[in-house]
């Protein structure tokens, strides 16, 4: 009789989408916190998202070591062998997710010591388009619904653009009064890590592509229209 039956297998493999699910869901939460803390200068929100920054990583073990389990034990092939290596590689990305999250509650503390340079529009804007390639790129993964994932990798053109203009706004700022270099050096600190959070969204979009089709565009510029 063997040791580690079917059922085991399937429970394990269930058991490693929910952790990759959970942290999906709790590094959107940081995310949308970490906003929070920006733009209604909640110091102690920020504070707290930092502290949580450790429950992300936990995940992230988890699903390592669940993933090892899974490889040690069964030694899967072709369709589950993807699907556990995705999920391994999603959760490093959504693990690096929940550092800018944390560093962007750190530039927050910063900026909310001192007065704002200029109501935050953008940023929020950028925040909310990420956050949903995140939320889609996800959902992608669950559905394996490659043409989920291709429409998030072709959004990623928007938040660059974005970035650019934040980038000329701020350097407007720095122009007209050097007292405001440090504030906007900060505001584009946070438009790069928004930018660095649609990448990782974009990174999981590929995999999933990879995972389902067997077929890899990374690199490919820009996305192809279908796969």
């Amino acid at each position: 009789m063997p040791l580690h039956t079917d059922r085991q297998y399937e429970e394990d493999l269930q058991q490693l989408r929910a952790r990759v699910l959970e942290m999906g869901g709790l590094v959107e939460r940081q995310i949308t916190d970490a906003m929070v803390s920006l733009i209604e200068r909640n110091s102690p929100l920020a504070q707290e998202v930092i502290e949580r920054d450790h429950t992300v990583n936990y995940l992230d073990v988890a699903i390592d070591e669940t993933s090892t389990k899974l490889l040690a034990l069964h030694q899967p092939a072709a369709r589950d062998l993807r699907f556990i290596m995705t999920s391994v590689r999603i959760s490093t990305d959504l693990e690096r997710v929940g550092d800018i999250a944390r560093n962007v509650c750190e530039r927050a503390l910063e900026l909310n010591a001192e007065p704002p340079l200029k109501p935050y529009v953008d940023l929020p804007r950028m925040a909310e388009w990420a956050r949903s390639m995140l939320r889609d790129s996800l959902d992608a993964f669950i559905r394996e619904d490659t043409e989920l994932a291709l429409q998030v990798c072709q959004r990623d053109d928007f938040i660059d653009k974005l970035t650019s203009e934040i980038f000329r706004e701020m350097l407007s700022y720095m122009t007209q009064d050097p007292q405001n270099v440090s504030r906007a050096v900060r505001i584009l600190f946070l438009a790069k890590y928004l930018e660095r959070i649609a990448d990782h969204a974009t990174n999981i979009s590929e995999m999933v592509i990879y995972m389902v089709k067997g077929k890899s565009i990374r690199h490919l510029s820009p996305p192809p229209a279908s796969v």
